[in-house]
């Protein structure tokens, strides 16, 4: 029998902590959130249904999407035991320069729809974290602008970069006077963009009725009632403005068929590598035949990407092509991956498996939708310490200690023979 007694007041008094309030909103909602999941929840409940599914969308049934995330879900990691790894290394050479993490904040179209901090708030927060940030052909904010935002953080671990991503358009000079503005500012690294010579069905946006600028309708009208925060920010904040678009008015798929060339070619790339003088990686690269014949083209490295399924539905998941296509590059080759990320966990497996470095797009537009400027800083540390946790239960202290031996990919999807 288990004695009983009654409580003395000292004790209970030990046993009752109470936390000091947060006052502030913001501040209240990041702190709770916890994975990259929480945040995506948060910014659902802040953001229009049409922006919100703007970002969180894909193309067609958006199968590439699910199953690139289910691929590092997929995932079986192989710690080793005894391996202490009190402190851990996370930090990465990449393209001629140094990150404090192995990863960095994609490109990311229209993003001041998204909140009106956009793309201010993720090179701020970039520069903070030690990170590239890159910016979108389709950004909302202008190549010089970012360039200030990214040099005025304090004290940043590493020199602040800068990537530019470009879309060739059919106006060739457009493109090409992009490219002379991001090197003039000092970017180091174009992302050459391969994967969209016309535009993906985004279902969602033509069933939201999506639009740039967004339009008032009575749907639109509706739902910002819950969310007049939105409206207020984006009516009271200076007008969108584009560094490539002469005009807008239309769904995002009439802009990009506008503006895009189908016609881009191996020609366009050595054009463009002429203008650039720092590096130059293509973007959307989806097979090992074309891995090789652009290492053999001489760019500086490729990422391996479906353009977050928002382009081909059905297309390569690039997390499980990474393997193959590190063993056929050679390890002197960079290979970069992005499509589905959503843990840090997923870093640390790519990075296994032989990605010198990874992006974030997504995931980041979700902490920015759910606070701003300080809802990036909450993504970046939401993954930082998921990848240091990672790592620390692994058995490795540097990410060069990470191999293929750690990770086994399972898959629900084993092509048939031909």
């Amino acid at each position: 029998m288990v004695t009983r007694q009654l409580p003395k007041p000292a004790e209970l008094f030990e046993l009752m902590q109470f936390k000091k309030p947060v006052l502030d909103g913001r501040r209240r909602r990041l702190d709770a959130a916890l994975t990259i999941d929480d945040l995506r929840r948060i910014a659902k409940r802040r953001t229009p249904k049409a922006a919100f599914d703007y970002t969180d969308g894909a193309a067609e049934g958006e199968l590439s999407l699910a199953r690139a995330r289910q691929a590092f879900q997929d995932v079986e990691f192989h710690p080793g035991i005894l391996r202490p790894a009190p402190d851990v290394d996370t930090t990465v050479e990449i393209l001629g320069g140094p990150a404090a993490l192995p990863f960095g904040i994609a490109p990311t179209g229209f993003t001041r729809l998204m909140q009106t901090e956009g793309e201010i708030a993720g090179a701020g927060a970039a520069a903070a974290a030690g990170i590239p940030f890159t910016l979108s052909t389709l950004g909302t904010t202008s190549i010089e602008s970012v360039k200030q935002a990214s040099l005025q953080e304090p004290h940043p671990p590493v020199p602040p970069r800068n990537w530019f991503q470009l879309y060739v358009m059919r106006d060739r000079e457009i493109s090409y006077e992009l490219t002379r503005r991001a090197a003039a500012a000092g970017f180091d690294t174009l992302h050459f963009t391969v994967d969209t010579p016309v535009a993906g069905a985004r279902l969602r946006d033509k069933r939201n009725g999506f639009s740039i600028p967004p339009q008032l309708t009575l749907g639109t009208i509706i739902n910002a009632i819950p969310r007049p925060w939105w409206w207020f920010d984006f009516l009271t904040t200076p007008k969108l403005e584009f560094a490539s678009l002469s005009t807008t008015g239309g769904t995002v798929g009439e802009l990009l068929d506008a503006a895009m060339d189908p016609t881009i070619s191996y020609d366009d790339l050595a054009v463009i590598r002429e203008l650039w003088p720092g590096k130059i990686v293509v973007k959307g690269v989806q097979s090992v035949a074309d891995s090789l014949q652009l290492r053999d083209a001489g760019v500086d490295g490729i990422v391996l990407s479906n353009h977050g399924g928002r382009q081909l539905d059905r297309a390569p998941i690039p997390f499980h092509l990474l393997p193959e296509v590190r063993k056929a590059v050679g390890e002197d080759f960079t290979v970069m991956v992005d499509t589905g990320i959503m843990n840090g966990a997923d870093i640390v497996a790519s990075v296994a498996l032989g990605a010198d470095f990874t992006l974030i797009g997504r995931a980041y537009l979700y902490g920015l939708m759910a606070g701003g400027r300080a809802g990036v800083d909450r993504t970046i540390e939401i993954l930082r310490s998921e990848i240091e946790r990672t790592m620390r239960l692994l058995g490795v202290a540097t990410l060069a200690e990470l191999e293929p031996a750690h990770v086994t990919q399972l898959t629900r999807l084993a092509p048939l023979p031909r």
